[in-house]
C-alpha cells in the first residue's frame, strides 16, 4: 500500500518584508502574507494541481491558512484546521502566548474551511523545540494513519514542517530537509516504510530564500 504525505512551508509574510508591522499589529505574531508570499502561494497551489490529494491540513495562523487556501481553491478542497501544525511556540520568539483569529473568523474569510473538523493534536504554549518535534510528528503520523491510503497535504511553519517530516522517517530528516518559505517535502509510503523523495523542494517557486528564515 503507498500514500503520499506533503509537507509545505507556509509563503513569504508580511513581517519579514516589513518588520516594523510588528510594532503596531493588532496579532502580531500572527502576520498574513507579503505581496510577494502571495505569488509563492499561487506558485505552490500550480505545483500540486496535478497531484492526486485528497485532504488539505493547514495550521490555523494566518499566513498558513493563507497558504492553504490558494492550494485548496485550485485542487477544489476543503481546508482542516489542523492546531498539531502550529508555529513553534517559543517564548524566545513570543513573550506570550500568540493570538489569533478564531475558526469561525477565519472561515467567514475562509469558506473552504471546514468547520465541522476537530483538531487531533494541541499546541501549547510556551514549548521547547523538541516538544515541537514530537506533537508535529505525532501529528504526522496520526493523520496519515487516519486518512491512509489517502494522500494529503500538511501546510506548516519551519519547525512544524520539519518535526512532521521527522515524525514519519525520523531523525534523518534533520539532516536533510530544508524548510525554507513555501517548500515542499514529498514523504513516500510504501508500507511498512516512509521514503523522503522531496527534501524542501523550491522549484516551483520564481523567488527563494537565500537563507533559511524560522522566526
Amino acid at each position: 500500500m503507498s500514500q503520499i504525505i506533503w509537507i509545505a512551508r507556509h509563503a513569504n509574510r508580511l513581517d519579514f518584508v516589513n518588520p516594523d508591522w510588528f510594532l503596531t499589529a493588532e496579532r502580531r505574531y500572527d502576520p498574513p502574507l507579503s505581496e510577494d508570499g502571495f505569488i509563492q502561494a499561487k506558485q505552490l497551489a500550480n505545483r500540486l494541481k496535478r497531484e492526486k490529494i485528497a485532504h488539505i491540513f493547514a495550521s490555523p495562523f494566518l499566513r498558513t491558512v493563507q497558504t492553504a487556501n490558494a492550494v485548496a481553491e485550485v485542487l477544489d478542497l476543503p481546508i482542516k484546521l489542523e492546531t498539531g501544525l502550529s508555529e513553534w511556540l517559543n517564548p524566545a520568539w513570543m513573550t506570550e502566548e500568540p493570538q489569533r483569529l478564531s475558526t469561525s473568523a477565519l472561515s467567514e474569510l475562509f469558506p473552504r474551511i471546514d468547520i465541522s473538523y476537530t483538531p487531533r493534536i494541541a499546541a501549547k504554549y510556551p514549548e521547547t523545540q523538541q516538544q515541537v518535534r514530537a506533537r508535529s510528528g505525532q501529528t504526522a503520523r496520526c493523520l496519515a494513519m487516519e486518512y491512509s491510503p489517502d494522500n494529503i497535504l500538511l501546510v506548516g511553519h519551519g519547525a512544524s514542517v520539519l518535526g512532521a517530516a521527522m515524525g514519519l522517517v525520523g531523525e534523518i530528516a534533520v539532516t536533510e530537509v530544508k524548510a525554507s518559505l513555501c517548500s515542499l517535502v514529498k514523504v513516500v509510503r510504501q508500507h511498512p516504510e516512509w521514503f523522503l523523495e522531496l527534501k524542501g523542494d523550491t522549484s516551483h517557486l520564481t523567488q527563494v530564500e537565500e537563507f533559511v528564515r524560522f522566526n
